[in-house]
């Protein structure tokens, strides 16, 4: 007996979504992030003006000085919408929590010398605080921010900034063997050191920041672009090798984490910036602005982290900083 089995092509009746189509063209398949991302914004329908601000819609491209003619024109390189944002991060949890379970089981950081055990409690622990006021701000960028392009990638970054406090806080509770002691003490240095009384007061300035898109380009380009240089590459460099490489190893989230966020984060300011000349002088004056500020809060940090290597660390991490601006063909 013979079977012949046959086969027929069965063409869909459209590619994709109606609005999805409207863009792209009728004939032309989506990608899901496409899906998941073009005009997912409410445009038409309000159900009530806010209370707190009536002269604006829920979502009002006016609440920024950027102004976009679709702002749809922005794409994430890495097309992270949820479904891919989350898969990415939990096998990222995955490797980060093997990690943290071999420096535990081996008790890596609990053998470190004192000074190491000091300047890890005073730099490296009140990160954490850093990270809690990073999460406002994306999440204050996201709940005013306008189109899901941006906003959706906001809130991811929010939530990454939560997720890098928890592991700045499993490295605190490493060090003293789960007692909290090394957290409340990288706390009192976040709200009295003076080390940290620039980088903290600078944080505060950024929660009143009105203009969401400077707020977007002040901590998530700017700040971030200049300290995690300097924490992630130079002092973890120099402090590594005094914890048996333990440090790099704990820390290499961050450092991944922040280069893959970067791609996004220029992404997004060149998109804005060659949308016009009036928006591309919007940013320059931003970024300048926020630089000069943002440089001076971090000379003491760096010399506490850094001591005599500080000055070469900070010219360093300025000179990478001014490339990337150039890069984004902003002339700050």
């Amino acid at each position: 007996m013979q079977v012949d089995i046959k086969t027929t092509d069965i063409q869909p009746i459209r590619q994709t979504f109606s609005h999805i189509a409207r863009r792209l063209g009728a004939d032309k398949a989506a990608s899901r992030y496409q899906e998941a991302t073009f005009d997912m914004q409410p445009t038409t329908n309000w159900h009530y003006r806010p209370l707190w601000e009536p002269e604006r819609h829920v979502f009002d491209p006016r609440r920024t000085a950027i102004v976009m003619a679709d702002w749809y024109a922005f794409k994430d390189p890495r097309h992270f919408y949820y479904g891919v944002y989350t898969m990415a991060r939990a096998k990222q949890q995955e490797g980060a929590d093997r990690q943290f379970e071999f420096a535990e089981k081996r008790n890596l950081l609990g053998a470190v010398d004192e000074a190491a055990r000091e300047s890890l409690t005073q730099v490296l622990v009140p990160l954490r605080h850093y990270e809690w006021g990073s999460n406002m701000n994306n999440t204050y960028c996201c709940g005013y921010g306008y189109g899901t392009a941006v906003t959706q990638a906001c809130n991811f970054a929010a939530m990454d900034r939560l997720g890098i406090a928890q592991y700045l806080s499993r490295i605190g509770l490493l060090l003293d063997g789960n007692q909290g002691v090394v957290l409340d003490a990288g706390k009192q240095a976040w709200m009295e050191a003076p080390a940290w009384q620039g980088v903290r007061r600078v944080m505060e300035n950024l929660f009143v920041t009105h203009d969401w898109f400077e707020l977007f380009v002040a901590q998530n380009l700017v700040f971030d672009g200049l300290l995690y240089p300097l924490i992630y590459r130079h002092y973890v460099d120099a402090l590594s090798p005094r914890t048996g490489n333990a440090l790099a190893m704990l820390t290499e989230f961050m450092s991944d984490w922040h280069a893959e966020t970067a791609r996004w984060v220029d992404a997004t300011v060149k998109t804005a910036a060659d949308e016009s000349p009036g928006n591309r002088d919007r940013l320059a004056s931003w970024v300048a602005g926020w630089r000069d500020e943002m440089q001076r809060a971090l000379e003491p940090l760096a010399r506490a982290a850094l001591g005599e290597q500080a000055a070469a660390a900070l010219a360093a991490v300025h000179a990478d900083f001014d490339t990337r601006i150039q890069r984004l063909g902003l002339q700050a």
